[in-house]
């Protein structure tokens, strides 16, 4: 990542205090400048630990938030990750030096496109970008070894966990969209899905539908 090494430093030292451990996950946050992916004012404020607006009324989640749901996504080199809810693409790109393939959807044209030029400027190659409602998952592409979703559902939705391998690990904020969210880490076995509350955050809701810009 670019920024002075004292930025960077202190970067990865807010990751690790608020519990990101994983030195793949660690290793990967080193390498994707969150920078690429903010533009116009708060561009400074790239290397803090908060979350920013983006275009569409959407933000990029606060770089601890999205190392805590990299580290409980546990992506092994080998698997084929959907992320739903593109955003930025930061997350995407983070999962990119993980896995084998990232299948990112978002329901905005205008996201989609600025997240692809930012990943033709970092030569990510292994990330393909859908314009497309997410809450519907990418049936064609399925199944799916790992599933993040990256804004907030009533339910963990049936049309994602039916795209899980079995084995398969889904990340996704759960709860009403104007209150507290928990992140619930949700593993398909043979015989249903166990889940697990991870910790509190607060996304904006996964909503239907295309967006209009």
């Amino acid at each position: 990542m670019t920024g002075d090494a004292e930025q960077k430093m202190q970067f990865l030292f807010a990751l690790r205090s608020k519990g990101v451990t994983d030195k793949r996950v660690l290793e990967a946050m080193e390498k994707i400048d969150r920078g690429t992916f903010i533009r116009g004012i708060f561009a400074e404020r790239a290397y803090e630990d908060m979350p920013l607006p983006i275009a569409c009324g959407q933000t990029i989640s606060q770089p601890s938030v999205v190392g805590l749901m990299t580290q409980a996504l546990d992506v092994q080199s080998r698997d084929k990750v959907l992320e739903v809810g593109t955003g930025s693409g930061y997350q995407a790109a983070v999962l990119s030096q993980l896995a084998r393939r990232v299948y990112t959807v978002d329901r905005y044209r205008r996201l989609v496109s600025a997240a692809q030029e930012a990943f033709d400027a970092l030569n990510l190659s292994n990330i393909t970008t859908f314009i497309a409602d997410g809450s519907h998952g990418l049936p064609d592409q399925a199944p799916f070894d790992r599933i993040m979703v990256t804004a907030a559902a009533e339910d963990p939705p049936g049309p994602l966990l039916a795209q899980l391998r079995i084995g398969g690990i889904m990340v996704v904020p759960v709860g009403q969209s104007d209150a507290v969210q928990s992140l619930i880490k949700v593993t398909r076995t043979d015989t249903g899905y166990d889940y697990e509350e991870l910790r509190t955050v607060r996304f904006v809701p996964l909503l239907e539908g295309l967006g209009q810009e």
